[in-house]
């Protein structure tokens, strides 16, 4: 085993000892080390201080009982979470998950994942993420409305616009905010952007929205460019229906491309003729609006419906847009087989390592999440600009500045991973993203 490996073991050893039952946390700080371990290796300043061990480490992991009514009159009771993970660029910054999954490892996990991510965009902003295990499904607006108001009662105590912002993320939308954002502003008597995601009316920013289906997008495209190549004519596969792989899907639209597939927990559609901008609105309606299934789309167009995942759908190009953990290693090998020469990750950590190590392998272009989804923490970093300052940016101001931030991105993990003639995506995310942060914590000293 050479003195590298052994590191990196003896690295992810420590930290499954110390954080026992959490997968998903460990599988994200072991990606994260397997391209910063060697990177360190002839820099015995980080070594030293012990960086990485301390990045791995959250700052504080809040938890606390969520107790809520229902409109039967029971007591209901969930957990809340808040994993402040670290600040050492800025206040801490990321999304409130509501889903029946969301347990301390998940929520470590992205919290790790967002420090990086957000050191990538340049803005000054720390790696938090916080949420609970109530589901909004099925519930009433008043249901969701005391719910969020009792998690705002205990969460509103350890953020604010100078300590901690976050955002919404799944099953956090802009209703979910608002009720939040107004319970905050009823316990404290302020108005201040201590939430991102907020509707137009009382702080929000435009095109939050569109930013990280958009952002997603705009990674490939640059890549796709350095490399040689561009979006015209390549046919991609979205996975997910959501905001992301809808905004995905139109900017792929846009920029001349041909999407085949769009998902959701039932299954997926598969549609050779391309989604075009009457299909996507559709599409929008269907799942966003009306919350029916997938398969009515296939109905009404006269397309293929079917179960799983469009992994092994023939494609260009593959952009996992539905949640972590989507693609396997056999499902990243059927993409390779199947023509795929670039990924785009629209969610958060969505490839398993054995189909990062596929990808790897394979030599094809591939954008880790922690920068191809950079784009919606990056116009919420905007909208807590804009909220500092009183102001509001118009669209295309915004369109420019996430047009900008995406770019630097790219061209960031392109310095950080250039290898002879290739640039390896992955370690330059993961280099670029650390270096930042581990030169401000050098700076702090021990603390």
């Amino acid at each position: 085993m050479s003195v590298r490996s052994d590191s990196l073991e003896r690295f992810i050893t420590g930290v499954k000892k110390r954080n026992p039952g959490e997968p998903e946390f460990h599988q994200a700080v072991e990606e994260v080390a397997a391209s910063i371990i060697p990177y360190i290796q002839d820099k015995p300043i980080y070594q030293e201080m012990q960086i990485l061990e301390r990045m791995a480490e959250p700052d504080r992991a809040v938890t606390f009982r969520v107790c809520w009514e229902d409109d039967n009159g029971n007591i209901r009771v969930n957990r809340g979470y808040r994993v402040q993970f670290n600040n050492s660029i800025g206040p801490y910054k990321g999304g409130i998950r509501f889903h029946p999954t969301v347990t301390l490892s998940v929520l470590k996990f992205l919290g790790f994942e967002q420090t990086f991510k957000n050191s990538l965009t340049g803005l000054p902003m720390g790696g938090g993420k916080g949420g609970s295990d109530f589901n909004p499904k099925g519930k009433s607006n008043n249901e969701v409305m005391r719910f969020c108001q009792s998690f705002m009662t205990e969460l509103n105590r350890h953020i604010g616009e100078n300590t901690d912002v976050p955002a919404g993320d799944i099953g956090v939308g802009a209703r979910e905010i608002g009720y939040m954002f107004g319970q905050y502003k009823r316990l404290t008597n302020e108005f201040v952007g201590v939430l991102t995601g907020k509707g137009l009316e009382f702080g929000g920013s435009l095109i939050r929205t569109e930013a990280t289906g958009y952002g997603t997008i705009y990674m490939l495209d640059n890549m796709l460019q350095h490399a040689g190549n561009g979006m015209e004519g390549k046919n991609i596969v979205i996975s997910g229906s959501g905001n992301v792989a809808t905004y995905a899907a139109e900017k792929c639209h846009q920029l001349g491309a041909k999407v085949l597939t769009m998902s959701d927990s039932s299954g997926f559609i598969h549609d050779p003729a391309g989604i075009d901008e009457e299909k996507l609105a559709y599409m929008v309606d269907l799942k966003q609006v009306r919350r029916g299934r997938i398969k009515e789309y296939a109905d009404k167009f006269g397309c293929e419906f079917h179960e799983g995942r469009p992994w092994n759908v023939p494609c260009d190009v593959a952009v996992p847009c539905a949640t972590q953990n989507e693609i396997s290693g056999d499902e990243a090998a059927a993409l390779l087989k199947n023509g795929c020469m670039a990924v785009s990750e629209g969610a958060n950590m969505p490839t398993e390592l054995t189909g990062i190590n596929a990808f790897q392998d394979a030599g094809i272009l591939y954008a880790p999440s922690k920068a191809a989804n950079a784009g919606g923490v990056a116009v919420s970093g905007l909208e807590m600009s804009q909220n500092s300052a009183r102001i509001s940016w118009k669209e295309d101001e915004l369109q420019d500045l996430l047009k900008g931030i995406m770019k630097d991105i790219h061209d960031n993990c392109a310095e950080y991973g250039q290898k002879g003639d290739k640039v390896d995506y992955l370690a330059g995310a993961n280099i670029a993203g650390f270096v930042k942060v581990a030169d401000a914590m050098l700076a702090y000293g021990v603390v």
